[in-house]
């Protein structure tokens, strides 16, 4: 080889590496509620890492944040919520966001402080239910399921405390943040709580739900990226991760029967 040959290979092996070294580098950043989201991802986090996947965990307080960061490029993945969700974020919002794989379920429960049956509750009582369209909707249907109020056939997934068509006890129906529901059980009577608020706060819906959900639901979560990313090599590598037996094993013995993986 040359010595102008030699120089030209060298000085583009010299740009080219340190480009390579820092694409491997830089970690993803996805995004989770606290509680068993983050748990779960973290077991992924170590799985993903032997694939040469670098992630970055990073928590948010609501429910609202995890898609906005997204949208906008802070966050390269989210997994905190359910397909219902996403379409009414996207639907209002106008997000360009993409569900990747299903994860796994999380069956809402009601629980009580002051009773031990949903049937206990006193005409009258204050029933807590999440104040976003899906999750609210998914609690009134639970309440009905358990046969405390009747809806409205047509509201679907979608109901609000105005599609309630029969309240023979009149419960009063209180709407508050998600995450504020645990906290709020000693002041309400009861409420309907997301499972990944709901383990954090001790709660454990086999043993302390005095109504369950079907894990047999719509209300899967998914793992999401933003729609112009769903061909980058690091949407397989993570969604392979998520899905590993490793991961399925951690749900299994840690949460029991509280959540259900969908692999």
């Amino acid at each position: 080889m040359s010595t102008r040959r030699f120089l030209l290979a060298a000085g583009l092996a010299a740009l080219l590496i340190p480009t390579l070294g820092q694409a491997q580098d830089k970690p993803i950043k996805v995004g989770v509620t606290p509680g068993p989201h983050a748990q779960i991802l973290d077991v992924v986090k170590q799985v993903a890492a032997r694939d040469g996947l670098q992630i970055q965990i990073i928590e948010f307080s609501d429910y609202v944040q995890p898609n906005a960061a997204l949208n906008v490029g802070d966050l390269d993945a989210n997994s905190f919520q359910h397909q219902p969700y996403l379409d009414n974020q996207i639907k209002d919002r106008g997000y360009k966001l993409l569900t990747v794989a299903q994860t796994v379920v999380f069956p809402m429960g009601v629980y009580s402080k002051k009773v031990k049956s949903l049937a206990d509750l006193p005409n009258g009582a204050r029933i807590g239910i999440p104040n976003d369209p899906t999750n609210g909707g998914r609690a009134l249907l639970l309440l009905q399921s358990a046969g405390a109020i009747k809806l409205n056939p047509a509201a679907g997934l979608k109901a609000s405390p105005l599609d309630v068509t029969e309240n023979l006890k009149k419960y009063r129906i209180v709407e508050l943040d998600a995450a504020q529901l645990p906290r709020a059980l000693d002041e309400l009577d009861a409420a309907a709580v997301n499972t990944n608020y709901a383990i954090p706060a001790g709660l454990q819906p086999t043993r302390d739900a005095i109504a369950i959900e079907d894990a047999r639901s719509p209300y899967m979560n998914i793992l999401v990226v933003q729609e112009k990313d769903k061909d980058k090599p690091f949407v397989a590598k993570l969604v392979k991760a998520y899905r590993s037996p490793e991961v399925k094993d951690f749900v299994e013995t840690k949460f029991q029967k509280a959540v259900a993986t969908a692999w």
